[in-house]
């Protein structure tokens, strides 16, 4: 650190945006990206996670303050991705000696994970592909070592959320805490922002506990989230807990549903939206035509006004 100069040092200290994404998500990725361009504010850098195989497909949207950088960086020798035609629902695998194959969605979580880690950034804002952003967004206030929101949905997740009430088993195992009665808290959502060294103690926690890499460790557990894990860990910890203000919801309106939207019922949905929201997030899955969210969008911000934020301490409340 001695030779790091003090402009470096403060831009450390800014937000840094994280996005894992793939081929498949490219149209939803350059729509977040030209969002983030238009109304994302204060941030230090943009960096877009992606198979190195993608990495042509996503060349052209780096710039001056946005890095599209291989997986490969990231994940451990030992783990390989199978050639793209060994697919099963259009999923790419990867593979190793140590492990059963893991898919696309768990290598994503480990790269927000090991990017959070080697990245030269002490927070950091996760934004998936199909986040855009319709208001102006200014993240300074969450600069280190200001407090910044850590989603927590309580009694969220119930007996008939199968997979959710699992990955709170395999967190708490993997963490060595006590696994909690349901309903328990829910930690997944949208815009969502981790502190470096939280997540450096959360892969040391999980080492310990499980005698692994953690990357080995999550690799055979298969069912986890990234989330649950620095969400359960982050309000464990006493000492890293005081960094994190709880909230219950995050700044996008989300649409997690199969049926794809209308361009009549997608502007139905963003006028839902509460004057606080900047975002809106409708999963790929739907099938939603991105000319139907780019259209919205363009209707959006013809109208649209940019958010005047109020003080920290006020804008948390707000924002949360």
């Amino acid at each position: 650190m001695a030779n790091v100069t003090a402009k470096e040092t403060h831009k450390m200290n800014h937000v840094a945006l994280l996005t894992p994404t793939y081929g498949r998500d490219l149209e939803l990725c350059s729509l977040l990206c030209e969002s983030v361009d238009r109304h994302v504010g204060a941030f230090s850098r943009h960096y877009l996670l992606v198979p190195d195989c993608d990495l042509p497909l996503f060349s052209h949207l780096a710039s001056e303050r946005r890095s599209v950088l291989p997986a490969s960086q990231f994940l451990p020798k030992w783990l390989r991705p199978l050639p793209r035609f060994v697919q099963r629902k259009r999923r790419q695998y990867w593979w190793s000696f140590r492990t059963k194959p893991v898919n696309g969605w768990h290598v994503q979580q480990f790269l927000k994970i090991a990017a959070a880690i080697a990245l030269p950034h002490k927070r950091y804002c996760i934004l998936d592909s199909d986040v855009v952003f319709f208001r102006n967004f200014d993240i300074s206030r969450f600069e280190y070592p200001n407090s910044f929101p850590l989603l927590n949905m309580p009694n969220q997740v119930t007996s008939s959320h199968l997979s959710h009430s699992h990955w709170v088993e395999t967190t708490h195992q993997m963490l060595g805490l006590t696994t909690p009665p349901l309903p328990a808290s829910d930690f997944i959502g949208h815009i969502i922002f981790w502190d470096q060294e939280t997540t450096r103690a959360m892969v040391s926690r999980i080492e310990a506990v499980t005698g692994l890499d953690w990357v080995e460790a999550l690799c055979r557990t298969q069912q986890f989230s990234e989330y649950m894990l620095y969400g359960y860990f982050a309000e464990s910890d006493a000492h890293l807990s005081g960094r994190h203000s709880p909230t219950s919801r995050t700044p996008c309106v989300s649409y997690w549903d199969q049926p794809r939207l209308s361009r009549r019922e997608l502007n139905a949905l963003l006028r839902r939206a509460d004057k606080d929201d900047v975002a809106f997030s409708v999963t790929s899955f739907s099938g939603t035509p991105v000319e139907t969210i780019r259209a919205v969008i363009e209707e959006t911000a013809a109208v649209g006004a940019p958010i005047t934020f109020p003080s920290e301490a006020a804008g948390l409340a707000a924002i949360c």
